[in-house]
């Protein structure tokens, strides 16, 4: 027998290093939005001089951090969960719970948030947007396009806990170990 995952396994192991290769990429940039936020600070209170470049930098260095990583943080089970109940849940009935909050909460509001952003995004490139700002950044529609980075990590990410928790269910997959507290 091989040792190679099924198909579906292989697919979601696939999507889990893509996202985590991003989300650890993202999260690099938190050592840029210190250093970044510092020079700003002593540029502008220690010697007068306005850095609007990298002010906007950090900005869209900031909204990386937190759309690029989010669904690395999914992955690694890293969100807020209320789980008064799912905490003694088997794992069987909790994988089930992630089938149902995959299928009905997370991808349709990825997908909701994909569709309600597209033309804010799409409008954005064809003008190829800049900043408003005298000496800010010229790449405005890119740091807009992050929004689509965070709909396409969450979707993928979404399938790849579906086929996992799929897998679990019928048994191709042993049921995660159950941990409390």
């Amino acid at each position: 027998m091989s040792d190679k995952p099924p198909l579906p396994l292989a697919l979601a192991y696939l999507i889990d290093a893509l996202n985590a290769w991003l989300g650890k990429a993202c999260a690099w940039l938190t050592l840029f939005l210190v250093i970044g936020t510092a020079i700003v600070v002593v540029l502008r209170y220690g010697f007068g001089i306005g850095a609007t470049a990298l002010q906007e930098a950090v900005l869209y260095a900031h909204a990386l951090v937190f759309m690029g990583a989010a669904a690395w943080v999914l992955q690694r089970n890293g969100h807020v969960r209320v789980d008064i109940f799912y905490q003694n849940f088997s794992g069987r009935r909790q994988a089930l719970v992630e089938v149902l909050g995959n299928l009905l909460l997370l991808l349709p509001v990825a997908l909701f948030l994909g569709w309600a952003s597209w033309d804010y995004v799409s409008n954005s490139w064809s003008t190829l947007e800049a900043s408003s700002e005298s000496g800010g950044l010229k790449f405005v529609y890119l740091q807009k396009s992050i929004i689509l980075v965070l709909v396409a990590s969450l979707v993928l990410q979404g399938i790849s806990n579906l086929i996992k928790a799929l897998c679990v269910i019928s048994g191709r997959l042993p049921a995660p170990e159950v941990k409390h507290g």
